[in-house]
């Protein structure tokens, strides 16, 4: 099992790697505003590097519930010097952009990043074309709605077949556009249009969502959902129910898994690995 992204290839047959976050936003959910200077960006960046992470995630957006929509050239402003600041400093970092632009996409790749994570799932046209172009790795997040629909009223016929049956439909597009099947790891939407009980369903039948032997990546990361179930309005209880999450999903199949506190949950997925 291999994720091939551009020059860089990660092999999680057997040992998976996490996915540390940078937002630089001053609106997201769970650190909106901390790192939203590109020097505080990439100062955390170079931190969950020297933590663990494998991958950075950068995105300029928030997808929170609710979000509106930012201007590409605010988006551009905001994620394109924290990704030449962290290169600049540690030249074989791996980056990626979590962005639904394709113009975005297209500048943080000719900044250096070599990953899309796309939360919209890869349905823009011009999105799919840069990909195949460039050979970089793609993250294909499943999302019900949008940012600002999605928690309106979720519903599935059956959650786990449906989001199976999307991403394989989303595998059958992207390889016939010519992406190689190596450079695409699907991410089912913790919380992107699901209900709590959707979330739990999810969670305990993970390792039926793979398919043609692609990964999982799971991003689940102090969200709310965590602190409905703990009955807790503090964004700080939600971290060692993330770090629970990440052993569990290691015992069912998952190697990807994005977060903010990267060395409780790289050691955790070690463990849970020693133990697998």
């Amino acid at each position: 099992m291999k994720w091939r992204c551009k020059d860089r290839v990660f092999d999680l047959s057997s040992q998976g790697e996490i996915m540390g976050i940078v937002n630089v936003t001053p609106d997201s959910f769970s650190d909106g505003g901390q790192f939203d200077e590109a020097d505080a960006g990439i100062k955390h960046g170079l931190q969950l590097m020297e933590e663990g992470a494998a991958i950075i995630d950068i995105g300029g957006e928030s997808t929170r519930p609710g979000a509106d929509n930012v201007a590409t050239e605010e988006e551009l402003r905001r994620v394109l010097p924290v990704i030449e600041g962290i290169l600049e400093k540690a030249p074989d970092a791996c980056i990626s952009i979590d962005t639904s632009k394709a113009p975005v996409a297209r500048a943080a790749i000719d900044a250096g990043a070599k990953i899309i994570n796309d939360v919209t799932g890869f349905r823009d046209p011009a999105m799919i074309e840069l990909a195949s172009k460039t050979g970089v790795g793609i993250a294909v997040m499943h999302m019900q709605g949008t940012p600002r629909t999605m928690q309106s009223d979720p519903s599935y016929d059956d959650v786990i077949a449906d989001i199976r049956s999307f991403f394989e439909e989303r595998h059958a597009t992207l390889t016939a556009a010519v992406i190689d099947s190596e450079a695409i790891v699907f991410d089912p939407g913790i919380g992107f249009g699901k209900t709590q009980q959707h979330n739990l369903t999810l969670l305990r039948h993970l390792d039926q969502l793979t398919l043609s032997g692609r990964p999982i990546l799971l991003g689940v990361s102090r969200k709310s959902f965590i602190g409905r179930i703990l009955e807790s309005d503090d964004i700080g209880d939600r971290s060692w129910p993330t770090v629970a999450i990440t052993a569990h999903a290691c015992f069912k199949g998952v190697p990807l898994h994005r977060v903010h506190d990267v060395k409780p949950n790289l050691d955790a997925l070690r463990m849970a690995e020693a133990m697998r």
